[in-house]
């Protein structure tokens, strides 16, 4: 989306970032930051581009993860092995507030993008690299994806059940980190622009590492914290969890699953009392206590899913409600599509693609009197002439970008052609 097609009411309006990109964990990042406004250049090699766009092709023959995180940005195919493409990329630097990177260990500094070269060559960038494992450390060498970052950081030992570890379903790892990405770019912007300082002057240059352990170890908080002061492991528990009890999914009589949980003493007594209809329980001491429950947190889900499987879905979650007890309905992702919540509330919206039109998501942050553009996810290299123009490119200079292959070939990367 070209800038003046944005919103003028959007909160990031008037900013330029540049993404060095691939996959989720920057893509995410940057697609938050255009979801506000900001313009987005995504540099791809003119080669097939960021690799997620060729995960599978089940979106009208394009890959789900590349149109998830990629809609509102331009895409510029430009070879960054090349000096001429290296002179673009700096050409489209000076014109920038924000380069967002996710390349591989050392990449950036063999591009010269470093955070010393940058800080002095832009001073008034806000340069933000994501990689694996931070710098300094015995792993900062290696590759790092959402499950290899996931085990290493005990994510997988606290999810599935005993015996059998599992990933979380959505990439985790990508997505916090991302997202943690876009909140320090924010205040990085915040900062430079003179609102408030962080004890350096603004315009020095700032640059922000982000890693994707470090973003799981913040994750990992209440389990790490918990080992350090127990001296224990804490098992994986399925669709429950290790710090309150009962909470967990039971089968109903009519063949769904119903989650309820718990997460105070108060709650307990009203779920004893009120729908299994046990005084008892509410009464024994050894359940008083969450910490007691925990300790017997197998007797009580015995308790309760003999309950729940005599009973209908419906008829569970209305005493629930009525007795104030947390509860949902679990759900498989082809049911989530349709889901009411998100369907009456309108958080679908269309957005074009080179394929053609698909659904999208809303943002989650709904700002009064803000409508998020939801731009359209670009195709490989579709406005590399468009930006090239605009930073001074002659017709003749990008038909010599083109024939020596720096921009890849109008085929390649025009829509349309």
């Amino acid at each position: 989306m070209a800038a003046a097609d944005r919103p003028a009411a959007a909160p990031l309006a008037g900013i330029t970032v540049i993404a060095l990109e691939q996959a989720v964990s920057a893509p995410m990042c940057t697609r938050a930051l255009a979801d506000f406004g900001a313009r987005v250049i995504k540099i791809e090699h003119p080669d097939g581009g960021d690799f997620a766009r060729h995960y599978d092709d089940v979106v009208l023959g394009q890959a789900a993860h590349f149109v998830w995180v990629n809609r509102g940005k331009e895409s510029v195919a430009l070879d960054l092995k090349s000096e001429a493409g290296v002179d673009i990329l700096h050409r489209l630097l000076s014109r920038a507030d924000v380069l967002v990177s996710n390349l591989a260990p050392g990449a950036c500094d063999r591009l010269g993008l470093s955070s010393a070269e940058l800080a002095t060559r832009y001073p008034a960038l806000v340069a933000v690299e994501i990689d694996g494992f931070g710098r300094g450390g015995p792993l900062s060498h290696k590759r790092a994806y959402d499950l290899l970052v996931q085990a290493e950081a005990g994510v997988c030992a606290v999810t599935g059940t005993v015996g059998a570890p599992a990933k979380p379903g959505p990439p985790v790892a990508d997505v916090t980190t991302g997202l943690y990405a876009a909140f320090s770019i924010v205040t990085a912007l915040y900062r430079r622009d003179g609102v408030r300082g962080w004890g350096g002057p603004a315009g020095d240059g700032t640059s922000i590492g982000i890693s994707l352990f470090d973003t799981m170890a913040e994750m990992m908080g209440y389990h790490l914290t918990y080992a350090r002061h127990a001296g224990v492991d804490q098992q994986p528990l399925g669709m429950s969890s290790p710090a309150v009890a009962p909470y967990g999914a039971y089968p109903t009589a009519d063949g769904h699953t119903v989650v309820l949980g718990t997460t105070n003493d108060r709650e307990w007594q009203r779920l004893a009392t009120m729908i299994l209809g046990r005084p008892d329980l509410a009464a024994d001491d050894r359940f008083a206590t969450n910490t007691g429950r925990t300790g017997h947190r197998a007797e009580l889900d015995e308790v309760i899913a003999l309950w729940c499987s005599r009973h209908d879905l419906a008829e569970i979650q209305r005493v629930a409600d009525a007795a104030g007890i947390g509860n949902s309905r679990y759900n498989r992702p082809s049911e989530v599509v349709a889901h009411p919540q998100l369907v009456q509330r309108g958080r679908w919206r269309e957005i074009d693609t080179p394929a053609g039109p698909i659904p999208s998501l809303l943002p989650p942050a709904v700002v009064t009197g803000y409508e998020p553009p939801m731009g359209p996810v670009p195709d490989l290299g579709a406005d590399t002439e468009r930006v090239l123009a605009e930073i001074g490119c002659t017709v003749s200079e990008v038909g010599q970008l083109r024939e020596s292959g720096v921009i890849g070939r109008p085929a390649e990367t025009e829509v349309g052609t």
